[in-house]
């Protein structure tokens, strides 16, 4: 599932937020957009777990802050 986090006025370091998001999924993918406010997560973490990582990392974000984006996946990678 792939999720955009809008992290409002925190300054978000990405490395940290790619560490904690990879210890708990390894083929998690992590970005920011252009805006440098808003972390992109492809991940099979459901939002609760994300949620609880991204707490966990410091970061002080809920459900609200996060948009759960529709899949892109034509499945002809895994299946």
């Amino acid at each position: 599932m792939e999720y955009h986090i809008d992290m409002g006025r925190q300054v978000p370091d990405l490395d940290l937020l790619e560490d904690a998001v990879l210890a708990e999924d390894p083929a998690a993918v992590v970005d920011l957009d252009p805006s440098g406010q808003v972390l992109r997560v492809s991940t099979s973490s459901d939002t609760q777990d994300l949620v609880r990582v991204l707490v966990d990392a410091g970061y002080a974000v809920g459900r609200r802050n996060v948009t759960t984006i529709p899949s892109v996946c034509c499945g002809g990678c895994s299946g």
